[in-house]
C-alpha cells in the first residue's frame, strides 16, 4: 500500500501544552457558536498545509490493544465504545492534543451539528492536531460527522469552515425532490474501489442518519471509496492510505458494521471467511421493535403492552401486564433482525427523569450487545426537582444519549410547544424540541404523536384538517380529524395530528412516531388513513405505529402510504408474529428490507 500524499503549503506553528487534568468528555457547546478558526484562505482556494514541526510523534505507551477515541461530548458515543470493547480493544480518551499525536489508531465518532463540533475542536486545539495526524497517514477512522468535518466547509448553520483536508462543501439533502430529510435508515453502498474495511459488506445494508452530505466531484474523486444513492449520489466513505471515514454508522449497522470496525482495527489480519451476499439496492423499509417499559406493582422494571393505552390485566388483581425483561427482549429482537429498538418509558419517574436509574441502566446494558439504533422516550422535558433545582430538557436528553440512546422521543412537551408556535407564529428556541435538535441535530429527535379519531359529518364544522375515512363512524360519519392527546392519551388537546406534524417539523423534529389510540392493541392493522395523511404532509420520515397484528399489515402500510418504517410491540412480545417472518413477507412482496 502506498503512503497517502497530502497537499503542501506554508508552514503553521502550534505549540501543544499538556492538560493532564482535563476531562475526557468535552462540555457540550453553547447554542451561540462563536467560531474561531485557526486557518484562513481566500474564497475558492483549497486549503493546503504541511505538518507543524512543533508536533512530536512518539510511540504510544498504551500498546497495540488500545484505541484512542476522540469524544467531544455530543451524542451517543457509548455504542462506539461498546463495539470497540466487543472487538477486544481497550479505549484511551483524548484529553489533550498530544493524545491525538500519540495515538496508534484514532477513531473520531462525530455526532451532532457541524458548527458545534468545529467550535470545540478549535477551542481545544484539537483541529490542528487532528489535521497533522491525518497528514502523516496514521490509522484514522471518522464516523458520520467525523467524515463531514474533513471537508472544506458545511452549509449547516453556515457556511462554517471545516478541517479542509478534502475538497468539497457539505450541503443539505434536497427534500424538494420527494425524499425525506433526514436520510434515516438502512441503505446500500456502491463501492468504487478496494477499500479494505468495506470488503465484508457483500451487498448488504448499512445504517445512515444524517441531513447533510458531501457530493462527489473531480476534485475529491481520488478520496472516494463508496457512494450511496438517496435522491442524488453522495459520498458514503473515503479512503486514502491509512485514513478512512464513513458517513454511515458501523457501530449501528449490526454484524456488517462490526466487520467494518474489525477490518480497521485488525488491518493485517487475513480474514478468509467469504462475506454473506445480500440484495441491498436502495433504502430499506425499517421494521422496529418497541418496548413499553414501566415498573410493575412489585417495583420490578418490565416490558408491558397496552390495549388502547391500558396496560393492566383485566383480572381481579388488575396487575400490570408483564411481557418480559427489557434488556433480554431487546437483545433477542436484535438477533431476530430488528432494524431499531425503541424504549418508551411509561413508568413513574416523570417528575424526576434523571433519577430514573433503572431506565438509564437498561440503556447502558442494552447498548453493550445491541448494535442497531436505540430510541428512548418518556419524561424528556424541562423540570425542577423537589429541592428547587432546575434541569433543562437538554440536560435530561444528554444523560440518555450518554447512556446509550441514539435518538430521543418527545411526546407531550412537543404538543405544548407546537400549540404555542401556532398561536404566536414565532420560535422561542426554548422548547425541548428546539434545544435538543439545535445541539444534537434534528436526526436525533423523534416526536411521538398520540392522536384519537374524532368523527364528523361535515368537515366544515371543525377548524382542523379532516379527511374522508374508509370506514364510517358509529353514526355513519364519513369524515374524521385526529385529535392529539398528552399524558399517555388521557387528555385531549385543541390541535390536530396534521397541524401538530407540520408545526413540529418547523420546530426541528427529525422523525415522527405516529401512534393511534383507536388502533392500539387491536391487531387489525395500522390506521392507513392517518398514516397517509401525515406521511404525505411532511418531508421528515414517519414511523407507523399501533395496530399491527399480522405480517400483511406491514406490507399494507408500506404499499399504501409513504411511511419509512413500521413499529410493533405486542405481536413480537407474545411471539404471535416474528420479525423474521415480517421481513420475509415484505421481501416476497417486493418491498426492500434489510435481511
Amino acid at each position: 500500500m502506498e503512503a497517502a500524499t497530502f497537499p503542501s503549503a506554508t508552514s503553521r506553528m502550534l505549540t501543544l501544552k499538556s492538560r493532564s487534568n482535563s476531562s475526557s468528555l468535552f462540555p457540550i457547546p453553547s447554542a451561540s457558536y462563536s467560531l474561531h478558526f485557526l486557518r484562513s484562505k481566500p474564497a475558492g482556494e483549497a486549503l493546503k498545509f504541511e505538518t507543524s514541526r512543533s508536533f512530536s510523534v512518539r510511540a504510544s505507551a498504551s500498546g497495540d490493544g488500545v484505541v484512542t477515541l476522540l469524544d467531544y461530548g455530543a451524542g451517543n458515543v457509548r455504542s462506539v465504545r461498546n463495539a470497540i470493547r466487543y472487538l477486544g480493544f481497550n479505549i484511551k480518551d483524548v484529553q489533550t492534543p498530544e493524545d491525538i499525536m500519540n495515538a496508534r489508531r484514532l477513531i473520531f465518532p462525530g455526532v451532532g451539528a457541524f458548527a458545534a463540533a468545529m467550535d470545540v475542536l478549535n477551542r481545544r486545539g484539537m483541529a490542528e492536531a487532528l489535521c497533522s495526524y491525518i497528514e502523516q497517514d496514521r490509522p484514522f477512522l471518522g464516523i458520520c460527522l467525523g467524515l463531514q468535518l474533513l471537508f472544506e466547509s458545511s452549509e449547516e448553520n453556515g457556511p462554517v469552515k471545516g478541517l479542509g483536508l478534502i475538497p468539497g462543501i457539505v450541503g443539505r439533502f434536497d427534500s424538494s425532490k420527494g425524499y425525506n430529510v433526514p436520510h434515516i435508515g438502512w441503505n446500500a453502498l456502491q463501492i468504487t474501489e478496494d477499500s479494505d474495511i468495506l470488503d465484508d459488506i457483500g451487498n448488504r445494508h448499512v445504517y445512515f442518519v444524517h441531513s447533510y452530505r458531501a457530493m462527489p466531484s473531480d476534485d475529491n474523486k481520488d478520496w472516494i471509496s463508496s457512494t450511496c444513492n438517496y435522491g442524488d449520489k453522495f459520498i458514503a466513505s473515503v479512503k486514502r492510505g491509512n485514513v478512512h471515514a464513513v458517513q454511515f454508522h458501523p457501530e449501528k449497522s449490526g454484524a456488517v458494521g462490526l466487520s467494518i470496525l474489525r477490518r480497521f482495527l485488525y488491518p493485517n489480519n487475513e480474514l478468509t471467511k467469504k462475506p454473506v451476499q445480500g440484495k441491498a439496492s436502495k433504502l430499506a423499509k425499517r421494521v422496529i421493535a418497541c418496548l413499553d417499559v414501566r415498573t410493575n406493582d412489585k417495583g420490578d422494571l418490565v416490558v408491558t403492552k397496552g390495549d388502547q393505552y391500558d396496560v393492566r390485566e383485566h383480572t381481579e388483581d388488575n396487575e400490570v401486564r408483564n411481557l418480559g425483561k427489557p434488556v433480554e427482549l431487546a437483545g433477542q429482537y436484535y438477533k431476530d433482525g430488528a432494524d431499531e429498538v425503541s424504549f418508551l418509558n411509561i413508568t413513574g419517574f416523570r417528575d424526576f427523569p434523571l433519577g430514573d436509574l433503572p431506565m438509564l441502566q437498561v440503556l447502558r446494558y442494552t447498548s453493550e450487545n445491541v448494535f442497531v439504533p436505540l430510541t428512548v422516550g418518556g419524561g424528556i422535558r424541562d423540570f425542577t426537582d423537589g429541592n428547587g433545582r432546575y434541569y433543562s430538557s437538554l440536560e435530561v436528553a444528554s444523560e440518555y444519549f450518554r447512556s446509550g440512546a441514539d435518538k430521543i422521543s418527545i411526546g407531550s412537551d412537543a404538543v405544548y410547544a407546537a400549540e404555542e408556535f401556532l398561536k404566536t407564529g414565532e420560535k422561542t428556541g426554548k422548547s425541548s424540541l428546539e434545544q435538543i435538535s439545535r445541539v444534537y441535530g434534528n436526526q436525533a429527535v423523534v416526536v411521538s404523536i398520540d392522536p384519537r379519531r374524532v368523527y364528523v359529518k361535515d368537515p366544515d364544522t371543525v377548524k382542523f384538517k379532516t379527511i374522508p375515512v374508509r370506514y364510517p363512524g358509529p353514526n355513519g360519519e364519513k369524515y374524521a380529524w385526529y385529535q392529539c392527546t398528552v399524558n399517555g392519551g388521557r387528555e385531549g388537546r385543541p390541535i390536530g395530528a396534521y397541524e401538530l406534524a407540520k408545526a413540529i417539523e418547523e420546530l426541528g423534529a427529525g422523525e415522527i412516531l405516529l401512534n393511534c389510540i383507536d388502533c392500539d392493541g387491536q391487531g387489525k392493522g395500522f390506521d392507513i388513513d392517518l398514516v397517509k395523511l401525515i406521511s404525505d404532509a411532511v418531508s421528515i420520515p414517519v414511523i407507523a405505529s399501533s395496530g399491527a397484528g399480522a405480517a400483511e399489515h406491514f406490507s399494507e402500510v408500506f404499499n399504501q402510504t409513504n411511511a419509512s418504517a413500521a413499529l410493533a410491540a405486542g405481536i413480537f412480545h407474545r411471539k404471535e408474529v416474528s420479525i423474521q417472518s415480517v421481513k420475509e413477507h415484505l421481501s416476497e412482496a417486493g418491498i426492500e428490507v434489510r435481511i
